[in-house]
């Protein structure tokens, strides 16, 4: 959890686990970099080592200067893995006037009067307007100890909190092919999502489109291990 004030609340990366990011990281990348030529010199040659090429053109390359290439490109690269982890880890900044969410550069700002209640789903903090629509739904990457201090978070800035979850978790039902209650395009849409799930990281975005365009026609959708629900929100 980050810095609470009067006006606003942070949760995300606090200022010690930057500091672990932007200096752990580094640190290990540096270690490695020193290290690695005398790495490739004893996996050169080992069949069950991988990228003997690479290895082995290190490995014969004795002089100071690889050692310091290796050093500086083992730091960058330690900067770079930190910057990364910091993009991918979700930001929130709940205030009495709205919610912000920050992850990979894109912001998503809920204002405070089209909030009706607010609860956790899983990892996944949910915020529901009056109709039960879904104003947002963003995974946290908080610690279990951590993520028990998000309700109050909430709270404290006057949001309708529901302890018990979802109030309409039972209206879900799980998606099958060619489902007859479902619209054609809506079908349409969660056979797209289901395809998605394949793609890894290069499909989440395509999940987090095809749910905005599930909204737009008046359905609620939640993943659970790769499996679809869906309830109607018309």
């Amino acid at each position: 959890m980050g810095p609470t004030t009067a006006d606003r609340t942070v949760i995300g990366h606090s200022a010690a686990d930057k500091t672990l990011l932007f200096g752990g990281l580094p640190l290990a990348g540096l270690v490695l970099g020193f290290f690695l030529p005398r790495i490739a010199d004893w996996a050169a040659g080992r069949q069950w080592v991988p990228f003997q090429g690479p290895l082995k053109l290190i490995a014969a390359w004795d002089s100071w200067w690889v050692v310091v290439i290796c050093v500086v490109v083992g730091l960058v690269a330690g900067v770079l893995l930190a910057g990364m982890a910091l993009d991918d880890t979700l930001k929130v900044t709940i205030t009495s006037q709205s919610v912000e969410f920050l992850k990979n550069q894109k912001t998503v700002t809920v204002p405070r009067v089209k909030v009706a209640v607010a609860f956790l789903d899983g990892k996944e903090i949910v915020l529901q307007d009056a109709a039960s629509r879904e104003l947002a739904r963003e995974r946290h990457d908080q610690l279990k100890s951590e993520a028990r201090r998000i309700p109050a978070a909430f709270r404290a800035h006057g949001y309708p909190w529901s302890d018990s979850g979802d109030p309409h978790e039972s209206e879900f039902r799980r998606w099958v092919e060619a489902d007859p209650d479902l619209s054609p395009a809506a079908n349409a849409l969660l056979r797209a999502r289901s395809k998605a799930f394949d793609q890894g990281d290069k499909g989440k975005a395509d999940l987090r489109e095809l749910r905005t365009d599930l909204a737009n026609l008046g359905y609620s959708v939640k993943d659970k291990d790769k499996t679809q629900y869906w309830r109607s929100t018309a």
